[in-house]
């Protein structure tokens, strides 16, 4: 791994058009209608930043948005896009890269904090983020649940992407709560393989998290357009909040 971690040059140059539907206006507007009404008048810090599919519309909605990633490559795709020059930048680790200041609100979107490895990184971050919160302001998280219902006795692996010309499957540590996503693609006879770890988290376990850091959950829905979370929920966006006295 380079120092950009698992988003160097080669992933970044493709990020956006590997995630297209993740920059439909229908995926982006209500996260950043949700995040603009959290941050008011105040700023907002993006965690895992990458190449601005949020913080650039929210900064456009006038809010003062200053984003951290640890992948140089990801923030170089932002600074090139009209308007990136204005989201100030730091480069560093989620959990632990201070940046100066308060904000009304901290933001990390699409599994973000799930590519800290270590429950100990990911509670760090919690800490992370309420340290750089003002009272009354709120740490927001998009986070899948876990699909361990999808795993039989015995099976570790789960496609979740196939076609003629490539395929995708998540593998399994259980014990430790890793995952990894691979992705297989083959073009002109030759193939391409990206491979993507992540520490998956229980939603009630990130409420514990979060406690630890001195925040309390306000709010919790399925998605940006906040529909009801419940027993099938594939995703949770939640809402955490550090008390003002």
């Amino acid at each position: 791994m380079d120092a950009d971690g698992h988003f160097g040059a080669d992933v970044a140059a493709g990020y956006d058009e590997m995630w297209a539907e993740l920059f439909r206006p229908d995926a982006v507007e209500p996260a950043v209608d949700l995040l603009a009404g959290l941050a008011g008048g105040g700023r907002a810090l993006e965690f895992g930043v990458g190449t601005g599919r949020i913080a650039l519309p929210l900064a456009q909605r006038g809010v003062e948005v200053h984003g951290v990633d640890l992948s140089r490559a990801m923030v170089d795709q932002l600074r090139a896009k009209p308007g990136g020059a204005a989201i100030g930048t730091t480069i560093g680790d989620i959990a632990t890269t201070e940046v100066d200041g308060t904000f009304a609100v901290v933001y990390a979107v699409f599994n973000t904090l799930t590519n800290l490895m270590t429950q100990a990184g990911q509670v760090a971050c919690f800490r992370n983020a309420a340290r750089h919160l003002e009272p009354g302001g709120c740490f927001v998280t998009e986070v899948e649940v876990p699909e361990l219902r999808k795993l039989p006795p015995g099976q570790r692996v789960v496609p979740f992407q196939t076609s003629a010309t490539g395929w995708a499957y998540d593998v399994y540590e259980v014990a430790d709560q890793l995952l990894t996503s691979n992705y297989v693609e083959v073009a002109d006879g030759r193939g391409e393989f990206r491979s993507f770890p992540s520490r998956y988290v229980w939603p009630a376990e990130l409420d514990l998290m979060a406690e630890l850091a001195g925040l309390r959950r306000r709010e919790r829905w399925a998605d940006w357009a906040r529909r009801p979370f419940g027993d099938e929920s594939r995703y949770h966006v939640t809402i955490w909040e550090k008390p003002r006295g």
